[in-house]
């Protein structure tokens, strides 16, 4: 229905049901407005037409969905050697770049790495002959509009807009009409065909509780017949804790959720498409328009948010005319929800039977062979797991990936330079030289140089110097010898002449020591008496400091 309104260059609003080939509907009119050097060789364009820059442009919603539309139109324009390229996040931007440079016809992107590099100016938007929006209702619900509506506005104003998708909301109408220019609307449905659901779809519905999900799955992943399945939960964290719970009871499992890098999402998806992994435990990332042949059961693990969801979560199975199952395990605190979808969709389910991983409805509506348990034997572990598909650096932004760091430690060149060590030092000196300058001085009457060079070095002391002179100043006047002067007694503090002057008083609760050099005075020294302070002092001996308590600052005798 689609294809002689599109080619014909019309605006078209494109809704039916998932799994009926929009991709193709969409894809095949935007292959013929291209134009490539096979048209010029056949005279269907004139060479002047050529150009390097983008002539078409698809905006999806996920990364996911990006790669799929990608990889379907360069095998519809492989005959033709039609060049698409994908431009997404999550990967480096220097490949994307070089692409853009080398000349492309079809880009398919997201929208926030397509604003990206338009606002670089790598990406020119000014030749596009045909924009399509898929999926535009998720592009909604994610918060994409208003990016949406900015690269239009960087698009010819003379152009062919199509917009595909399963479900149309009101503000996905009110886009169309602000930015297509009288749209046929075509909603495919067949004659036969009830209801919003597919019709080849078994659907089943089980209250379940929390605990006994993780169970209730691994039974259900035994059921006869069962191919590849699909497993949807609502947050990041319970589809990680579910896909290795699955690993650990022998399923091959693999995760897709926002928290993964693109890397290792792109890592699960290939693995599961190509059969390495049977098991794929996803958010609703993966509810868009993901197309793997085989999938036979659906298990939506939480009940979804609404009843789109729904349409789009069960609708990975029964594609292109398949039949699959789809199981909907609803929890307690989710009947009012689930109740609200079952209206919605006018389904036969408002109240769900209450399931366990023991009851015997499950194992005979589901064909699950009797006495099965929740690990799967060693016989049937057959798959080669997701360790088996190779993990691709795609150089993430924001942090590189282990392989190339990998390589970087095995490719840069050995050490040659030894290593910068640090040295200890002492007073700006460093400690080798002072041992060695200890070692070479002659002996004193303590000991010999190897003794002092030997002897543990006592720690540290911080010295407190005083106002009028240094802590050197200090230490040589107070070894001072006492011959030096007749003695004199100073009647402040009765001490004599010739003798050191007191040292200042430290705040510590040790005494102060007695100079040794008093007790060498000259034993010709006449007695004396001191007057004036009430202290008295020969000449041979020093006088004991006062302990005055006073803050005020003693003068410093000059030496």
């Amino acid at each position: 229905m689609t294809l002689p309104v599109a080619l014909s260059g019309s605006d078209v609003i494109g809704q039916a049901k998932t799994g009926t080939g929009k991709t193709l509907g969409f894809g095949l009119p935007l292959l013929e407005r291209v134009t490539v050097p096979a048209d010029v060789e056949a005279g269907r364009a004139e060479p002047g037409e050529l150009t390097d820059t983008p002539q078409a442009l698809v905006v999806v919603p996920t990364r996911e969905l990006c790669t799929q539309v990608t990889n379907d139109l360069l095998t519809a324009g492989k005959v033709r050697n039609v060049r698409v390229t994908a431009i997404y996040g999550g990967r480096a931007y220097e490949p994307q770049v070089e692409a853009l440079r080398k000349g492309v016809d079809v880009v398919v992107g997201t929208p926030g790495r397509l604003l990206d590099l338009a606002g670089q100016k790598k990406l020119n938007l000014s030749h596009v002959k045909a924009l399509v929006l898929d999926e535009a209702d998720e592009m909604l619900d994610l918060g994409f509009l208003p990016d949406v509506e900015k690269i239009i506005q960087l698009l010819p104003v003379r152009r062919q807009t199509m917009l595909f998708s399963a479900t149309m909301p009101g503000a996905v109408i009110g886009l169309a009409r602000r930015y297509m220019s009288q749209p046929t609307h075509i909603r495919a449905t067949a004659p036969d065909d009830q209801g919003a659901t597919v019709a080849n779809i078994t659907q089943r519905v089980y209250r379940a509780h929390s605990l006994d999900k993780p169970e209730l799955v691994a039974r259900m992943l035994q059921a006869e017949g069962r191919g590849l399945a699909m497993i949807f939960c609502r947050t990041k964290r319970t589809a990680a804790d579910i896909a290795d719970q699955l690993a650990r009871r022998g399923f091959a499992s693999g995760a897709v959720h926002g928290d993964l890098g693109q890397g290792a999402r792109e890592q699960a998806l290939r693995a599961f498409r190509n059969g390495k992994v049977d098991v794929l435990v996803c958010t609703d990332v993966a509810a868009r328009g993901i197309d793997v042949e085989g999938v036979t059961h659906v298990i939506n693990y939480q009940t979804p948010e609404d009843e789109k969801t729904y349409l789009h979560r069960i609708g990975r199975t029964g594609r292109a005319g398949a039949t699959g199952t789809a199981v909907t395990l609803v929890d307690w605190d989710d009947i009012p929800r689930w109740q609200l979808i079952n209206k919605a969709l006018d389904l036969n389910f408002n109240d769900p039977a209450e399931t366990y991983s023991t009851s015997p409805h499950l194992f005979e509506e589901l064909g699950i062979p009797a006495g099965t348990k929740g690990v799967l034997p060693r016989a049937e572990r057959t798959r080669a797991g997701l360790a088996a598909e190779e993990l691709e650096d795609l150089g993430e932004p924001g942090g590189r990936g282990a392989r190339a760091k990998a390589a970087d430690r095995s490719e840069s060149p050995a050490r040659t330079r030894t290593p910068r060590q640090r040295r200890r030092t002492r007073g700006g000196a460093s400690v080798e030289a002072q041992a060695a300058v200890t070692a070479s001085a002659p002996a004193t009457a303590e000991g010999t140089a190897e003794e002092t060079a030997e002897a543990p070095r006592t720690p540290r002391r911080r010295r407190r110097t005083r106002v009028g002179g240094s802590a050197a100043a200090v230490a040589a006047a107070t070894e001072a010898p006492a011959a030096e002067a007749p003695a004199a007694e100073t009647p402040a503090t009765g001490t004599t002449a010739g003798e050191p002057a007191a040292p200042r008083r430290r705040r510590t609760r040790t005494k102060a020591a007695q100079p040794e050099t008093a007790t060498e005075a000259p034993a010709t020294a006449a007695p004396a008496t001191g007057t004036g302070t009430g202290t008295e002092a020969t000449a041979g001996e020093p006088a004991a400091p006062r302990r005055r308590r006073t803050r005020t600052k003693a003068t410093q005798p000059e030496a």
